[in-house]
């Protein structure tokens, strides 16, 4: 069963966490993330989305900018922005997720502060990351 197949059955999904790129909200093997099925209403800027990447690769990363007709996105421990996501490719929007065994909501206020300051961030946390890729 597909992703979409299973958010139009059921709605919600609660998923392990798969990769690194959400780091550190989610770590791979020890955090899950639940997500709703995205409906009608745009996506806001800080929402963490499951969009379809073609051609069957589904990645979970944040927007970082909503313009008129799409969205960028960036995860949480990537440098490189994604251009060109629109509502077509989201599937399902974050509302909680398990880090270190604590359920959160998205609606935490701790949440939301750490989702602007990690996103305000980048431009600092870019530079030493590249340098890094480079020295590796």
């Amino acid at each position: 069963m597909t992703y979409e197949e299973y958010l139009a059955a059921y709605g919600q999904l609660t998923y392990r966490n798969v990769g690194t790129s959400m780091l550190p909200l989610l770590k791979q093997g020890r955090d899950l993330f639940v997500v709703e099925k995205k409906g009608a209403a745009r996506c806001r800027k800080y929402d963490v989305v499951l969009y379809r990447r073609p051609p069957n690769q589904y990645v979970l990363h944040r927007i970082v900018e909503v313009r008129p007709d799409s969205y960028v996105l960036l995860g949480d421990n990537c440098v490189a922005r994604e251009y060109g996501i629109t509502d077509g490719d989201i599937l399902a929007v974050m509302t909680a997720f398990v880090h270190r065994g604590k359920t959160h909501a998205v609606t935490e206020r701790g949440y939301r502060l750490y989702s602007r300051l990690w996103v305000a961030s980048f431009p600092l946390r870019v530079l030493p990351k590249k340098l890094w890729g480079l020295l590796r």
